[in-house]
């Protein structure tokens, strides 16, 4: 078991089953069993996954002072995972609604509501990384101070940034400059993965890891420190629902594997299958295996 530290978002996800894309406008539609409310959002995902697979998280959110932060609160503590480091600082929960068909596609609206405007307690923050091996730093504003204190402490910071389309992304520089391991979608990229990954050691001479998630293609790793560039491809353990969450789950299962031996192509061998498993959920916090489930797998 590794103590691993987790900032990042926390929202009420809405799922909605349709027939197709595109979507077709008729004025009522009845999709029987086919819309859910779940708690999900990135941090969220990534510490439910983290818990389940055995690590302690201690894991850092903010949330609204309405009902979807109270259901929040309620399922993260049901879960067993330490609610205290959940600030309810926010006048309203994030949202996101996801449109799904049977083939797995899926259109995501996330509302962030005010959270990119409001801080996080650096000082919660410090307290919680005590101990920890790694910390998982999502991209969201209230995690960017929090680079600068890990990297002082010289916790191995990992960071998922998603659909990045260039290494000179404004958004995305704080977390580029800072973390050790970088984890991007294949979706926007302009280059092969393999030149992105080096474009991206080229510009960032702290980074040590990069992940390119490719979807139905697998996943690239690329390593600094012995110049492994290699495919993982994907694998089908069970029929895909929904494919919502399964680069958090590749993540996250990478994260939880890595802390443990620091074996990136074990890690990644892994987290593939602890992915593939996942899709055969419908919620992008559902279908999370236990290690031990896993490994037996």
């Amino acid at each position: 078991m590794s103590r691993i530290f987790v900032s990042g978002l926390i929202n009420l996800e809405t799922t909605l089953k349709i027939e197709s894309f595109p979507l077709n406008y008729f004025p009522v539609c009845y999709p029987f069993h086919g819309i859910h409310d779940r708690i999900s959002g990135v941090g969220f995902n990534v510490a439910k996954a983290l818990h389940t697979l055995g690590d302690e998280v201690c894991f850092c959110s903010l949330l609204g002072r309405d009902h979807a932060g109270r259901m929040a609160l309620e399922t993260i503590e049901r879960l067993g995972i330490d609610g205290s480091r959940l600030l309810a600082t926010l006048p309203e929960t994030p949202h996101s609604v996801i449109l799904f068909d049977p083939t797995g596609r899926r259109q995501i609206h996330v509302d962030l509501k005010a959270i990119q405007e409001t801080p996080y307690s650096v000082e919660i923050a410090e307290n919680a990384l005590d101990g920890c091996s790694l910390a998982v730093l999502c991209n969201i504003n209230f995690s960017r101070p929090l680079l600068e204190v890990a990297r002082k402490r010289g916790i191995v910071i990992a960071t998922d940034l998603h659909a990045l389309s260039s290494i000179h992304d404004s958004y995305n520089q704080d977390f580029l400059g800072q973390a050790d391991i970088v984890f991007v979608s294949h979706e926007h990229l302009g280059d092969a993965p393999e030149m992105f990954a080096r474009h991206l050691f080229d510009a960032w001479h702290q980074l040590q890891i990069v992940v390119v998630g490719m979807g139905a293609e697998g996943a690239l790793l690329a390593v600094r420190e012995n110049g492994v560039v290699k495919r993982f491809p994907a694998v089908t353990v069970r029929p895909i629902v929904n494919t919502i969450g399964a680069g958090d789950a590749l993540f996250s299962g990478f994260t939880h594997f890595y802390a443990q031996q620091r074996d990136p192509e074990r890690a990644l061998h892994l987290a593939t299958r602890f992915a593939a498993w996942k899709i055969g959920a419908s919620g992008g916090a559902e279908g999370f295996l236990t290690e031990e489930e896993l490994l037996r797998l």
